[in-house]
């Protein structure tokens, strides 16, 4: 058990991250981003998508919210920013600061992020697809590098471990043969590990898939310092 203070959140959380603080908690380099499209699932009101593309990489975002309009995502961002930067606020000697500076600054990230997802939202429709897991609306092996960030493992007292295994297999069904899925963060909203990792890497590799622990560059999380890497073989 974590001897920091839990994160409390109900349902799951709009997220508002930059291209930036992707490229760092996936480890990612230009090199890799160039060799096919990417897709980031469950991204929110993330600018990544936006910012990929504006550089020349092909980007995908899908999220459930993606059937709103702009305005009310708009709002919806700016409520979430607000009471997750009050949150983060009340416990924030749990966090890793060395990035982000400062609570305020955190807030200002999310603000900026969310204001180049709206632009792009508005400006490329198709750049964003409605989708929930453990069901994609994409192709077998439609994505080189596909991306989730703050939804699997972080809910796990929402989410069972049956959709979990189900989730994984689906980002691992819409990566191209040779690519691969990155997940992060790994810890929980109570900062735990998760149960079933283990089973979970056992069972994916007797599948034929590469699995490790990559060492994120995103200091922030209690704890947290790896992603997930799975490589698609087969």
């Amino acid at each position: 058990m974590s001897i920091y203070p839990a994160y409390e959140q109900q349902g799951v959380a709009m997220t508002c991250r930059s291209y930036e603080e992707y490229v760092r908690m996936f480890a990612l380099t230009e090199p890799e981003l160039g060799q096919g499209s990417i897709l980031d699932v469950a991204g929110g009101a993330s600018s990544f998508t936006a910012e990929a593309n504006a550089r020349g990489y092909k980007t995908i975002a899908a999220d459930p919210l993606f059937h709103y309009d702009a305005e009310y995502l708009m709002r919806y961002a700016a409520e979430e920013i607000e009471t997750s930067t009050a949150k983060l606020t009340r416990i924030q000697e749990s966090f890793d600061w060395s990035f982000y500076g400062h609570p305020d600054q955190h807030r200002e990230r999310r603000i900026k992020s969310a204001e180049q997802f709206i632009a792009d939202y508005r400006s490329n429709p198709l750049h964003y697809t409605f989708a929930k897991l453990p069901e994609l609306p994409f192709e077998d092996d439609s994505f080189q590098h596909v991306l989730c960030s703050h939804f699997l493992f972080l809910y796990a007292d929402q989410f069972d471990q049956a959709f979990h295994l189900a989730a994984i297999h689906e980002l691992l069904r819409v990566c191209a043969k040779g690519g691969r899925v990155l997940i992060y963060p790994l810890k929980s909203l109570q900062w735990a590990d998760y149960p079933a990792m283990k089973s979970f890497i056992q069972s994916l590799r007797q599948e034929g898939h590469a699995v490790s622990f990559q060492t994120s560059q995103l200091p922030f999380i209690p704890g947290s310092s790896e992603f997930l890497e799975i490589k698609k073989f087969r």
